[in-house]
């Protein structure tokens, strides 16, 4: 259990720095009413993060592996490696197309965030997290899981891991916001201001390092 976790919690982490859920976020909080959209994005991207992990979980297991922690996992060794070069390739996307556009742009349909009510809000953040990057790091996640040979139980500890993880740099500032908001608002602006320069490319790096360790695990199974 605690070897799943190990390889858990660098993937949750690289979910957690992904800049655009956390723009999202900023933009909603920023608006002038972050009260109606902020929680059901908030709910939204946690159930999303869960659910998502939880079927790649289940997935997974039409891989075959070993039962024996003495035996390699070829099939799985040779998704994990497949995963992490998908990964490398996002990063790289990502950093090319950073390069074509001005440093503080970002997608076009991220300035209409802080307008959407709370069920869009929701919706939004279900649709976060069937991006390439997401459902990448949750196939990832369903591998690593299945590859210990967890029960449902101590499956399901870990999917609950993997989510509050992925899921606190969108938790921690909505639930600051909401109880100090006037201490919270100066602080917003300059991680936004932050976000808009640096994160594509502090978040392509991360991907990469956590692309190497992927592809490393991947190759220890064969």
């Amino acid at each position: 259990m605690l070897q799943v976790i190990g390889q858990l919690l660098p993937i949750a982490v690289a979910l957690a720095l992904s800049s655009v859920p956390i723009t999202a976020t900023l933009l909603i909080l920023l608006s002038p009413g972050p009260r109606r959209s902020a929680l059901p994005f908030l709910i939204g991207w946690v159930i999303g993060i869960a659910l998502v992990v939880s079927i790649c979980s289940l997935a997974a297991r039409a891989v075959p592996a070993s039962r024996s922690s003495q035996r390699p996992d070829p099939a799985i060794g040779i998704a994990e490696i497949l995963v992490g070069v998908a990964l490398v390739v996002v990063a790289v996307a990502t950093l090319r197309r950073r390069r074509r556009n001005a440093p503080t742009a970002m997608p076009p349909w991220l300035h209409s965030v802080g307008t959407i009510g709370p069920w869009s809000a929701f919706g939004l953040a279900l649709i976060l997290n069937v991006r390439p990057k997401g459902l990448l790091l949750a196939i990832a996640a369903g591998l690593a899981i299945h590859a210990e040979g967890l029960s449902l139980g101590e499956s399901a500890v870990a999917v609950g891991i993997y989510t509050i993880i992925a899921a606190s740099t969108v938790a921690v500032p909505i639930i600051a916001t909401l109880a100090a908001p006037a201490r919270a608002e100066p602080r917003l602006r300059d991680a936004q201001d932050w976000l808009m320069r640096n994160g594509p490319v502090v978040t392509s790096v991360i991907l990469v390092v956590i692309a190497a360790a992927i592809i490393g695990t991947g190759i220890a199974r064969l």
